[in-house]
């Protein structure tokens, strides 16, 4: 179904699906389309207000009796890592970063396959042939890059026990990668995925504290990281950051106690799509 406002984008609304994190319910997405001049405006715009990219679509959650999943980020100047955040850092010395455009590699789809294979074998990816994969990473209209995080080979142990690895040219092995957004107010991590052998690494846990740093010398504030959803394993680890906010209501605010975040709501207090349309502020000239 489509919803629009004169002279803006057309948002339309998903069928009902299984929701994937939370057992028995059902999603439904609200989205738009992604494309042309305007379309790095409307990203930075959007991302404030609770959507997510996907390729070349802009999306936000709108289920039908359930408002427990929320945009995620962390104030970057705020952050203070944990003593097993500190941990992570030191046992990750060894990896090196490595920026590029958004251009997929076979080598990133071989740990993109592990990577479902050992974590997602049953998700809604798991069939994602490599041209599939190529377009993931490669259908974007907006500043888009594409973060390599290499250890040289026979270096994992070093990487895992917090040694310097120290990479060998030509030598070095892929250990994880993020596609990141660049937004005017932050880093959106829209996916990431590592090398399941090196789980003891901690590297999804890693390239978040990474991207805090990159941030931070970036000058951008935020580090955005998808959806939380209070009641599902999946999302636990988001909670662990500290200086968290979480989009809650129309508003951004601090995350306080995760625990106080109820996942059920009344269907009768979920606003119509039209509504919440109505509500979303667009960059100006696109209204």
């Amino acid at each position: 179904m489509r919803h629009s406002l004169p002279h803006a984008p057309q948002f339309y609304v998903t069928a009902p699906q299984p929701c994937p994190y939370l057992h028995g319910r059902a999603e439904r997405k609200l989205f738009t389309a992604l494309a042309g001049d305007a379309a790095n405006e409307l990203n930075n715009a959007l991302s404030r207000q609770g959507f997510r990219r996907s390729q070349n679509v802009l999306y936000r959650p709108s289920c039908e009796s359930c408002v427990a999943c929320m945009s995620a980020r962390i104030r970057a100047s705020d952050f203070k890592p944990s003593r097993t955040q500190r941990r992570v850092m030191r046992r990750n010395t060894g990896l090196r970063r490595l920026a590029t455009s958004a251009w997929a590699t076979e080598e990133q789809y071989e740990l993109f396959r592990a990577y479902l294979d050992e974590r997602h074998a049953d998700g809604g990816m798991a069939d994602m042939d490599i041209f599939e994969f190529a377009a993931m990473i490669e259908e974007t209209p907006v500043r888009t890059r594409v973060i390599e995080y290499r250890t040289a080979h026979g270096a994992e142990n070093d990487t895992e026990n917090g040694q310097q690895g120290g990479a060998q040219p030509g030598g070095d092995r892929l250990a994880a990668v993020c596609l990141t957004d660049v937004l005017d107010d932050g880093l959106s991590l829209v996916y990431s995925f590592y090398d399941p052998a090196l789980e003891s690494a901690s590297l999804g846990t890693h390239i978040i504290l990474d991207h805090i740093e990159l941030a931070r010398s970036a000058g951008l504030p935020f580090v955005y990281l998808g959806y939380w959803v209070p009641g599902s394993r999946k999302m636990d680890y988001k909670a662990r950051f500290s200086a968290l906010e979480i989009y809650k209501g129309g508003v951004w605010q601090p995350i306080g106690d995760p625990a106080q975040h109820s996942s059920d709501i009344h269907p009768l207090s979920i606003d119509p799509i039209v509504e919440q349309v109505a509500r979303i502020s667009l960059p100006s000239g696109r209204r």
